[in-house]
């Protein structure tokens, strides 16, 4: 597949000697447009919303449990499970295809990854396919097709249609073959469209603040002027006298300093501070918006305004419920449905991401939390110190809980008159 070729394209880039980052392929290859991408992730409210967004995606863990008639239990993974939570493909580690996914569904509005299969013969059944690797493709590059005439052998359903910027060439998926995740935002619910197209103008006016202030800082953060001359000057003489005091009183090199103006010329300043245009208060503004767009709280961009360090956890949790829950169960069920096959899911198999990881407290909190779970019989003091990542110990699996506990329908019973005089 052309797929390959780009891949090899890149993997050359990345073994160069040097390393150019504004390389095209590899760009390109990692899904990154080079132009509007670019420029919108250049802005520092919006880049640390998608960093925050696509880091926590990939730091929670993919989970293979099944659901028994005992309850839930870890499954013996198969091979979709064993790619996902140990090596997507060949280039990528879990946590990097997470992140890579989640950053081009924030970026461009969907995520798509090509799931490569290969058959495997077998001498007595005739073989099966297998699926070998998850490839993520580049979001700008895909075309989502409907068929509602049969074309391609089944009347309405999807196809990926995928051209590849390499070689030209132009390869057609079926819909089971391709992982897609999209944000909230769809019309249809088969695209999603990327929260930059939406806060366009949010995004435009925080680059504009943010270019003004880096000029601002360039100048030395001095004002402008009018310098006024009493006498008669031809226009080459004034511009070549605004250049020359131009050079004189801008630029950070020149803050602070003293320049004698001669006999007939006064400099007037033109003030107009950051205090009197309220820069800063529409500056953290338009921030608070683009972070709710994207579902981050402001203590997340270091906004402790209306919060604390100390409730920080709190909003975590307030994160994890309003922002990423709705994410995961949109990975999950997508891996379910294309991951699995029938036989398994009537099985009781599935995937699940561990969002504990997200909700990790500081030590006394964590001991208290294993010790009330220990003594109310909810874990085995071998759960919980598997929790702790600490060996089992003989005797560990019994659980145990205060023996003066007695059932609800018990209460007020007088002893040896319920369960039969025992």
């Amino acid at each position: 597949m052309a797929i390959f070729n780009r891949i090899r394209a890149a993997f050359r880039a990345l073994t160069r000697e040097s390393v150019d980052l504004n390389d095209q392929e590899l760009l390109q290859w990692l899904g990154i447009d080079g132009t509007t991408s670019k420029k919108a992730i250049a802005e520092a409210t919006y880049y640390a919303c998608i960093k925050m967004l696509s880091e926590t995606m990939g730091k929670m863990p993919l989970k293979y449990y099944q659901q028994t008639s005992d309850g839930r239990i870890n499954a013996r993974p198969n091979d979709a499970a064993r790619l996902l939570s140990t090596r997507p493909n060949r280039f990528m580690t879990p946590s990097t295809f997470w992140t890579t996914m989640e950053y081009n569904c924030q970026q461009f509005g969907n995520a798509y990854a090509w799931i490569q299969t290969n058959f495997k013969r077998k001498r007595k059944y005739g073989g099966e396919y297998r699926v070998v690797a998850y490839w993520p493709m580049q979001p700008e590059c895909v075309q989502i097709l409907y068929d509602d005439a049969g074309i391609f052998g089944d009347v309405g359903k999807i196809y990926y249609r995928y051209s590849d910027p390499i070689n030209g060439k132009t390869y057609t998926f079926n819909q089971e073959n391709v992982l897609h995740i999209k944000t909230w935002c769809s019309e249809n619910g088969i695209l999603g469209k990327p929260v930059r197209q939406i806060l366009v103008e949010l995004v435009e006016s925080a680059q504009e603040a943010q270019k003004y202030l880096n000029e601002m800082y360039k100048s030395g953060l001095s004002a402008s002027a009018v310098l006024q001359y009493t006498g008669e000057l031809d226009q080459k003489r004034r511009l070549a006298l605004q250049n020359e005091y131009n050079s004189l009183l801008t630029g950070a090199k020149n803050a602070r300093k003293v320049v004698a103006m001669p006999i007939g010329f006064q400099l007037q300043p033109i003030k107009m501070s950051m205090q009197e245009a309220q820069f800063v208060e529409l500056r953290k503004y338009t921030a608070l918006q683009i972070a709710a767009a994207f579902g981050i709280k402001p203590n997340q961009l270091n906004d402790y305004d209306k919060s604390s360090y100390s409730n920080s956890e709190m909003q975590q949790l307030s994160f994890l419920v309003d922002t990423m829950l709705y994410r995961l169960t949109q990975y999950e069920q997508e891996l379910n449905y294309k991951c699995l096959t029938d036989r398994e899911v009537e099985d009781g198999y599935f995937f699940k991401f561990n969002e504990k990881v997200l909700l990790r407290t500081d030590s006394k909190s964590q001991m208290d939390a294993l010790r009330i779970g220990v003594n109310n019989g909810i874990y085995t003091p071998n759960e919980a110190r598997a929790l702790l990542d600490r060996p089992s110990m003989p005797g560990g699996d019994i659980l145990m809980c205060n023996g003066n506990y007695i059932p609800v329908s018990s209460v007020g019973q007088k002893g040896g008159e319920d369960n039969g005089g025992n």
